[in-house]
């Protein structure tokens, strides 16, 4: 990549969402809004070899974007208040999230992550957005075709518009109930990023919507958490694989290729993150991310924090990883004893990990013969092909 396409690779991270929300605010057309931001990097992958990397790129950026905009309203006859607005339209810095001043950019989030729009489709619509995936990209996650996806994008755009969603950010009582959907859809963004087979892309940015979020949105603890959670997971993405790309455990992974300031950076973050569920979260895994050597985990803090977080948010998967949280805590029948409770009424039938959870905690209650048919029997019904190798290679080390 030469330093031109890497400064527009650099400037479009930055300057793509800022700019897609500015014109949607001004001209009220999500689709001239994106064509007018993607023809704006297009001019500067052929002028910036050429001219030189200008001294804003973010404002060189926004002004082809606004003029573009222009010309195409000025073609459409439309009202000249738009064409006023945007003739003022420049590309400030940032305005600090005081006095009732709102960032575009975060209204954008809250429209495209609106409850009117089902979960997927906030998702899709938040990546192509918000983030400036290519469809193809988001359809090969999804698994469907570029086109399915990219009717799927329209749909939403024209169920917002339908809706009548306002662009705005809710205040009061509606922040307090639209918020933990906004987390939700960057967590499922971050998830779909770091899952075994996920695309590393989308939890890298995950991260930066969520570190978005928390610098215009400091006084909400959740956006802090839910950052500081990103930030300790994905400090050791280096290390999660071995040299074949094969999943490694905990306490199998090279803690020295952990990125340790991320690591620093999400530990401050609790200080400001509260205890609701994604705060919770975080403060398990700096438990993780903090310790030494895997034996120098702190077990009976990563149980408690388990109990408080199983109080609010007493899902079947939560109430798994307590099982086994104090399994390791105060011993495998006690871990065997509360997944026993997890998995009663069936919530977790047919779920691999609570079978590669009975199979560890079994494992160390010394009964190796059935814990290796335990870890088989994950590694059947697993969807992932670096984690089936993974439960396999478990089993082989507990068979004789």
């Amino acid at each position: 990549m030469t330093d031109a396409a890497g400064a527009v690779a650099d400037a479009g991270a930055e300057a793509y969402p800022r700019i897609v929300a500015a014109l949607i605010r001004v001209t009220g057309d999500w689709t001239l809004a994106e064509d007018c931001a993607q023809e704006a990097l297009a001019a500067a992958l052929e002028r910036w070899p050429r001219d030189g990397v200008p001294g804003n790129p973010g404002g060189w950026l926004m002004t082809v974007a606004r003029n573009r905009a222009v010309d195409t309203l000025r073609r459409a006859s439309v009202e000249r208040r738009k064409l006023r607005e945007l003739a003022l339209l420049t590309d400030p810095e940032p305005a600090p999230p005081e006095g009732g001043v709102v960032d575009d950019r975060l209204r954008l989030v809250f429209t495209c992550c609106h409850p009117a729009l089902s979960l997927p489709d906030r998702v899709a619509l938040t990546l192509r957005t918000i983030a400036g995936v290519p469809t193809t990209d988001i359809a090969r996650a999804f698994l469907i075709s570029e086109s399915t996806m990219t009717r799927r994008l329209t749909r939403a755009k024209t169920r917002i518009a339908a809706a009548g969603v306002p662009y705005r950010v809710p205040t009061g009582p509606a922040l307090v109930e639209r918020l933990p959907g906004v987390l939700a859809v960057l967590y499922l963004l971050f998830t779909r990023g770091y899952d075994a087979d996920g695309e590393p892309a989308f939890a890298t940015e995950a991260i930066r919507l969520a570190r978005l979020l928390h610098e215009l949105m400091p006084e909400q603890p959740e956006a802090a958490g839910l950052l500081a959670l990103f930030l300790l997971h994905h400090s050791r993405r280096a290390a999660r694989r071995d040299p074949a790309g094969d999943l490694l455990t905990l306490d199998e992974q090279d803690r020295s290729r952990w990125d340790r300031e991320a690591i620093a950076e999400g530990v401050a973050l609790l200080d400001r993150a509260g205890h609701g569920p994604y705060a919770l979260q975080a403060r398990i895994a700096a438990g993780h991310a903090t310790a030494r050597t895997g034996a120098d985990t702190d077990w009976p803090a990563i149980a408690g924090w388990y109990d408080h977080l199983v109080r609010l948010r007493p899902t079947p998967v939560i109430r798994l990883n307590r099982a086994v949280a104090h399994g390791y805590a105060y011993g495998p029948a006690t871990g065997l004893a509360l997944l026993a409770e997890a998995r009663s009424g069936g919530a977790l039938d047919d779920y691999p990990p609570a079978v590669a959870a009975e199979a560890e905690l079994t494992a160390r209650h010394g009964d190796h013969d059935r814990a290796a048919a335990l870890f088989r029997a994950a590694a059947e019904a697993v969807g992932s092909e670096p984690e089936r190798r993974a439960l396999l290679r478990r089993a082989a080390e507990l068979s004789p």
